[in-house]
C-alpha cells in the first residue's frame, strides 16, 4: 500500500554502500522506520530529503513488516541549526526524545508541529535554548500521556503559593504547607516557574511558544522538566549528555 505523508527525519543509519534506514516522525503515521534505497547517492532525489533534521514530503510503500521510501522531497532542512553546535545538538536531542515518546501508527500531527516549531525557533535563534528545551520535553510528555497534575495542591487544593513542589516520580503538586520532605525527589517551583509550566502543559498550540521565563524561574523549569523526563524514560538519552557537554563543557 502506498502512503503519502510528511515527516521529520529524526534518526538515520547507513545501510550498505548507498542505502539509509531512517526513523521518521510523520504527520499521520506516528514514528516509523523505513528504508530509503540509494539515498546516499548524490544524484538521488532522496539524498538530502532523508538526512537527519530534514522535514520532507514522503511517498512510502507500507508492507506487512517494513516501510520503503520510494520518493522524498525536502520542505525544510533547518540549515541554520548547523551554524552553532549547541543549537544543532539540542535539535538532535528533540529528535531522540520524539523517537522515544511517539508511538507507531497513530495521528501524530501535534507531536510533529511541536518539534517543527521548536526547530524553527531554535534555528533562527528566536527563543532561548533554556526556554525551548523544557517546552519540548514537557509538551511531548504531555501528548504522550505523561502530563503531571499541576492544577493545584494535591492535598489541600491551593492553586498558588509562593513556593510549590512537584513530586517528580508521582507527577503531583504540593503547596509549601502540605509538602513533606522524603526520599522521593521533588522540584521546587516559584510562582513564575509554575506559571510557565502550566502554560506549556495547558495552553492551546497557537499560544504555546508565546511565553518567556528568566533567571531563577528558568533554572527551576529547566531542572524540573529534565528530571521528570528522565524519570519517565528510565534512561538518559545520549544526545542529552552531548548537549550538556557542549553547553557546560566535559565532565572531568
Amino acid at each position: 500500500m502506498q502512503v503519502k505523508t510528511e515527516g521529520l527525519i529524526i534518526r538515520e543509519q547507513t545501510m550498505g554502500e548507498s542505502d539509509r534506514l531512517v526513523t521518521v516522525l510523520t504527520r499521520d503515521e506516528g514514528v516509523l522506520r523505513a528504508f530509503a534505497r540509494k539515498a546516499k547517492k548524490i544524484n538521488d532525489s532522496k539524498n538530502s530529503s532523508t538526512q537527519l533534521l530534514c522535514y520532507s514530503r514522503l511517498n512510502v510503500y507500507k508492507g506487512r513488516d517494513k516501510y520503503i521510501i520510494n520518493d522524498a522531497f525536502p520542505i525544510e532542512v533547518f540549515f541554520d541549526l548547523r551554524k552553532e553546535i549547541s543549537r544543532l545538538s539540542l535539535g538532535q536531542y528533540f529528535c531522540e526524545i520524539a523517537a522515544e515518546l511517539v508511538p507507531e501508527g497513530v495521528d501524530s500531527s501535534e507531536f510533529l508541529r511541536t518539534v517543527l516549531n521548536a526547530l524553527h525557533f531554535l534555528s533562527k535563534n528566536l527563543k532561548p535554548e533554556a526556554v525551548l528545551k523544557p517546552l519540548v520535553e514537557m509538551r511531548l510528555l504531555s501528548l504522550a500521556g505523561y502530563m503531571p497534575n499541576v492544577v493545584c495542591c494535591a492535598n489541600c487544593g491551593k492553586y498558588e503559593d509562593e513556593t510549590m513542589y512537584l513530586k517528580l516520580h508521582k507527577g503531583v503538586l504540593y503547596c509549601e504547607s502540605c509538602f513533606i520532605k522524603s526520599k522521593t525527589p521533588a522540584a521546587r517551583l516559584g510562582t513564575a516557574a509554575l506559571k510557565a509550566l502550566r502554560h506549556i502543559l495547558y495552553s492551546d498550540f497557537d499560544r504555546l511558544f508565546s511565553f518567556t521565563v528568566k533567571g531563577t524561574a528558568a533554572d527551576q523549569l529547566f531542572y524540573l522538566s529534565e528530571e521528570y523526563l528522565l524519570g519517565i524514560l528510565q534512561k538518559k538519552p545520549k544526545t542529552l549528555d552531548f548537549y550538556h557537554s557542549v553547553v557546560n563543557g566535559p565532565v572531568l
